[in-house]
């Protein structure tokens, strides 16, 4: 006989939803084990046996067929199934696939780059759990001309809502007149953990993109596009081997070069350092609200004064 198994893994493992949203649907009384509701986060059934109903169907994980997808997210699109405010999601980008998906962890509605999109409850835990420590790569455009200083002090980590945020690595991958693009990697994926970090560094974001989980990348796919994978070649990119155990030393190299010191400083005059506050008001709370009202002349004249410098709301 099976071994018995906690019901909201069974229902992820069934495609249904991930294991914590799984676990909602059980608080809220959406599920039922052999005719009976349970709300019990402790329950657990055995496959081929108990009977399991999600929203009045019957789940079964021999039953699924496991499709695993990457994705290149554009900006201005939710990382979630629906959206209350009617907003396009990541799954209305996958056409053409009609088993349901969810995605792998979220990019926020501003942010671009790679989702994982799947089925597979068991592997979403595995790349969602710290503990495999599968290294998530981001390209970060910041206003302003990047210090040592201000380098060191995204790499010493800051304290942010209780979190102590640290990237495993940061460095300079491109030197604009007025903006700096960066390489962000990270293992531990908390919530909105660049974002949060700059905003502590009082630094500004323009653009913020994911390229890179483990070792799969965002190459060969356009801005919208999907790709179809098997479980194996999804786990071999990443980094993880069959048992879902990290392969070590196994990495995206990224073909950009650090960009040195001695280059960056021909950027610092007249361009601000990137902590400059006259950067704040392109923070996207800001202008989000700005655009909203008319500019009056005196508005519009430096607005068009900052976009020749270079300083666009792109």
């Amino acid at each position: 006989m099976s071994t018995p198994i906690r019901l909201q893994k069974y229902i992820a493992d069934c495609g249904v939803t991930s294991r914590r949203k799984a676990e909602d649907l059980i608080t809220t009384r959406q599920v039922k084990v052999n005719g009976k509701t349970v709300t019990e986060l402790g329950t657990k059934v055995i496959a081929g046996v108990d009977l399991v109903q999600v929203r009045g169907e019957t789940v079964d994980p021999q039953a699924l067929e496991r499709i695993y997808i990457i994705l290149n997210k554009p900006r201005a699109i939710m990382s979630t199934v629906s959206d209350p405010e009617g907003r396009k999601t990541v799954v209305d980008l996958c056409r053409g696939i009609k088993t349901r998906i969810y995605p792998v962890g979220r990019l926020d509605y501003h942010s671009e780059g790679l989702m994982i999109m799947t089925n597979d409850g068991d592997l979403t835990q595995k790349l969602m759990h710290p503990k495999f420590e599968v290294t998530k790569v981001y390209e970060v455009k910041v206003f302003g001309v990047m210090t040592e200083g201000l380098l060191n002090k995204i790499r010493d980590g800051v304290h942010d809502g209780g979190d102590f945020l640290k990237p495993l690595s940061v460095r300079v991958i491109k030197q604009l007149a007025g903006k700096t693009w960066l390489e962000f990697r990270l293992n531990e994926g908390k919530n909105r953990e660049i974002r949060r970090l700059c905003e502590v560094c009082g630094l500004t974001i323009d653009k913020l993109r994911r390229v890179a989980i483990g070792n799969l990348s965002l190459e060969g796919l356009g801005i919208g596009e999907f790709r179809v994978l098997t479980r194996k070649e999804l786990l071999k990119s990443i980094g993880l081997n069959s048992k879902g155990e990290k392969v070590k030393d196994f990495e995206y190299v990224s073909p950009k070069k650090t960009v040195n010191k001695r280059k960056r400083e021909k950027f610092r005059s007249p361009a601000p350092k990137a902590d400059d506050q006259s950067f704040v008001k392109f923070r996207k709370e800001h202008y989000l609200v700005t655009v909203k009202a008319k500019p009056s002349p005196s508005e519009l004249k430096a607005m068009k004064k900052a976009e020749e410098e270079g300083f666009q709301l792109s």
